[in-house]
C-alpha cells in the first residue's frame, strides 16, 4: 500500500470519528475514538445510565435501546465498525405495529477537509454528506417479526439503520453488537421451543415448556414471564407491554406468606374500587412530582384483557380464574434479568371447558322443594304455572349461611339479592310466563334450602312468621343447679313453639354450635327424651311479643344446648339460634 492510500484511509476514518466527536465525548468520556471496542467495565457503567443513549442517533455496542416512531416519519440510527472483518449483528424488535427497516453501509468522501490537515469537518456538514448518500444496501425487512441481520465478517465504516412505521405510531427496540458470539444478549431457545398445554379445566390451564439453555447450562440469570389474552399470540415481550399500555407492569409471583397489594390485582384484571385506585396512584404520582398533582391528570382505572405473570425459573405453570368455554392465547418469554432482554417461545392457544350442564329442578305450584347446593355451587329452579296468574309468591328458607338469589321471568331479571333465614317475595305475573330461579351457595360451605312458589293468593304462608331477632336469651340471675330460664321473641301471628334441650361436653363451644345451626332441621330430627314442651303464643302488640320458659330437670354444673322451633300451619318449622347454657355447680 502506498503512502497516499494510507493517508486517504486515515482521513476517511478521521471523518467517521469526527462527526461522532461530540457524542463520543459525552457518552464514553474517554480520550481517543474507540467507540466499537468493548471495555467491559465501561460498558456496564454506560448501560446502567439509560439517559446517555436517550433520543440519540448512536446505537451503542452491546446494549438494547428503545425507540418511538411517528407514523410515516422515518428515523435513522448509526453504528460504527472500526476494523475490517468484524462480526456484526443488528436486531430490530417491533412492538406496536409492523415496521419497515433497512441497513446500509454509508459511502464516505475520499478526501478529508482542511486539505489533509487532519482537522475534521464541522458536524452538521458531515451529516449532510452522509445522509445525502444512499450507501450500499445490506438488508431490508418489512413485518412484525423480531428480525436480525448477521454477518461474520463486515467491512469497517459507518452503518445506517433506517426505520419506518406506515400503519401507526409505534414503539420498537434495537440491539447491535460487534461481539455476537460472546454477548449472547437474548436467551437461547431450546431445541423444541413450543409451549404445551398439559391440563385443561373450566377455569384453569396448565402450561409446560422446555427450559432455555441460557439459564440451565450457561448459568445466566433467566426468569420466565407468561402472558395470557383473548386476542392473539405475541411475538415479543414489548408487543405485550405496548398492548397493555404500561411500562414495567410485570408482576413477580409472590413469595410464600407475602400478600398482594391492591395495585398488583389491577395487573390481573381485578380492578379495585375507584377511590382505592386513585388513592394509590395519586400517592405515587405525588411522590414523583414532588407533591404537585394537577387535578386534570388523575389516571383512571382501566380493565385490561391481558394478564402477565413472571414466575421465576419454573417451566410449569397453572393459570387460574379463567372463564369457562373461552379461548385464550398463551405466550412464554425467557427474560435475561441482567440485561432485561427477552426471547419468545412459540405460543399456543386453548379453549377452557364448558360449565357442567345444570339439572334444572321443576317447582310445583304450592309444594315445598328441598334444595342442596355444594360449596360455591349453583342450582337452577324452574317454575311454569299452568294457569294464568297475576302474582307469584316465592318463599325461600336459607337453612345455613346466606345464599344469592336471582329470579328471571322469560329472561328478564326481576330480583337479585342475598337471602338469609326465611324470606317472602311477591313477583308480578304474566300469562304463560316461565320463571327461572338461580341459587348460588356460600363460600363457607354447603347450603340447604327450602323453596316454595305459589300462584294461590289465599294460601296460608307455609313457613311460620319470625321476628327479626331469633336469638334466645338466658337469665343468669335465674339460673339454678337444676334449671335455667330463657326468653325469645314471637310475632302477631299465632305459632306453635317447641323447646328442646341436649346435654353437651365441657369442650363444646360456639364454633361447634355454629356448624350445627341448621334451621331446616325440625323437631322430627330430635330424640323424644330431648323434648321439654310445646306451646302456642302470639301478641297483638309486637313490642310485647316476648315469652319466657323455665327448663327444669337439669344436673348441677352441666352444659346444655337449648333449641326453640317455630312451627307453621303446614308443619314446616324454623329453628331459632341455639343457646348454650350451664347450670350452677353449687346452690
Amino acid at each position: 500500500m502506498g503512502k497516499g492510500d494510507s493517508l486517504g484511509s486515515r482521513a476517511r476514518m478521521r471523518l467517521v470519528f469526527g462527526w461522532f466527536g461530540v457524542l463520543v465525548v459525552l457518552v464514553l468520556a474517554v480520550v481517543g475514538q474507540k467507540l466499537p471496542t468493548r471495555d467491559e467495565g465501561l460498558f456496564q457503567m454506560q448501560i446502567r445510565d439509560k439517559a446517555l443513549f436517550h433520543d440519540s442517533s448512536v446505537i451503542p455496542d452491546g446494549a438494547e435501546i428503545s425507540g418511538y416512531l411517528f407514523r410515516d416519519t422515518p428515523k435513522r440510527y448509526y453504528f460504527v465498525v472500526e476494523e475490517d472483518n468484524t462480526p456484526l449483528s443488528v436486531t430490530v424488535t417491533p412492538c406496536d405495529a409492523p415496521l419497515e427497516w433497512r441497513l446500509t453501509l454509508q459511502e464516505l468522501p475520499e478526501d478529508a477537509s482542511g486539505e489533509g490537515s487532519g482537522e475534521p469537518e464541522p458536524l452538521e456538514q458531515q451529516k449532510q454528506q452522509v445522509t445525502a448518500s444512499e450507501g450500499t444496501e445490506l438488508f431490508t425487512y418489512k413485518g412484525n417479526d423480531v428480525e436480525s441481520f448477521v454477518s461474520t465478517s463486515s467491512p469497517s465504516g459507518l452503518y445506517q439503520l433506517e426505520i419506518l412505521s406506515t400503519e401507526k405510531d409505534s414503539n420498537f427496540k434495537i440491539y447491535a453488537t460487534t461481539t455476537p458470539e460472546s454477548d449472547q444478549p437474548y436467551p437461547e431457545l431450546p431445541y423444541d421451543p413450543r409451549v404445551d398445554v398439559t391440563a385443561l379445566g373450566r377455569t384453569t390451564v396448565t402450561l409446560a415448556w422446555k427450559p432455555t439453555p441460557t439459564g440451565s447450562l450457561m448459568g445466566q440469570p433467566v426468569q420466565y414471564c407468561v402472558v395470557i389474552n383473548k386476542e392473539h399470540n405475541f411475538k415479543s415481550l414489548c408487543a405485550a407491554e405496548a398492548k397493555m399500555g404500561m411500562d414495567d407492569v410485570f408482576m413477580a409471583a409472590p413469595k410464600p406468606g407475602r400478600d398482594f397489594s391492591p395495585f398488583d390485582f389491577a395487573h390481573f384484571g381485578f380492578v379495585p374500587s375507584e377511590n382505592d385506585f386513585l388513592k394509590d396512584r395519586s400517592l405515587a404520582t405525588n411522590r414523583a412530582l414532588g407533591g404537585k398533582l394537577s387535578r386534570s391528570y388523575i389516571p383512571k382505572p382501566r380493565i385490561s384483557d391481558i394478564r402477565k405473570i413472571c414466575i421465576g425459573n419454573k417451566n410449569i405453570f397453572t393459570i387460574s380464574d379463567l372463564k369457562p368455554d373461552t379461548q385464550y392465547y398463551f405466550d412464554v418469554f425467557a427474560v435475561n434479568t441482567a440485561t432485561n432482554t427477552s426471547t419468545a417461545y412459540v405460543g399456543t392457544f386453548a379453549r377452557t371447558k364448558q360449565e357442567a350442564e345444570q339439572k334444572t329442578v321443576e317447582l310445583k305450584d304450592g309444594k315445598v322443594a328441598d334444595i342442596f347446593i355444594k360449596r360455591k355451587g349453583s342450582k337452577f329452579l324452574r317454575f311454569a304455572p299452568v294457569s294464568s296468574h297475576q302474582r307469584v309468591t316465592l318463599y325461600v328458607h336459607a337453612c345455613l349461611d346466606a345464599v344469592q338469589l336471582q329470579v328471571r321471568r322469560d329472561g328478564k331479571l326481576l330480583l337479585s339479592q342475598n337471602v338469609e333465614g326465611v324470606r317472602q317475595f311477591q313477583l308480578r305475573g304474566k300469562p304463560k310466563a316461565k320463571y327461572l330461579i338461580r341459587l348460588r351457595g356460600s363460600r363457607k360451605g354447603a347450603s340447604t334450602l327450602k323453596v316454595l312458589a305459589s300462584t294461590r293468593q289465599s294460601a296460608k304462608q307455609p313457613f311460620p312468621s319470625l321476628p327479626e331477632d331469633t336469638r334466645i336469651k338466658a337469665f343468669d340471675k335465674l339460673r339454678t343447679c337444676t334449671s335455667v330460664t330463657v326468653a325469645w321473641l314471637g310475632t302477631q301471628e299465632r305459632n306453635k313453639y317447641c323447646v328442646y334441650r341436649r346435654q353437651v361436653d365441657e369442650a363444646y363451644g360456639e364454633e361447634q354450635r355454629r356448624r350445627e345451626q341448621n334451621q331446616c332441621a325440625g323437631p322430627q330430627s330430635r330424640r323424644k327424651s330431648e323434648k321439654v314442651l310445646c306451646k302456642y303464643f302470639h301478641s297483638a302488640n309486637p313490642q310485647k311479643a316476648v315469652t319466657t320458659e323455665t327448663v327444669g330437670g337439669l344436673e348441677p354444673g352441666k352444659s346444655y344446648l337449648l333449641d326453640v322451633y317455630a312451627v307453621g300451619h303446614s308443619g314446616h318449622s324454623v329453628k331459632y339460634q341455639s343457646k348454650l347454657v350451664k347450670t350452677r355447680k353449687y346452690c
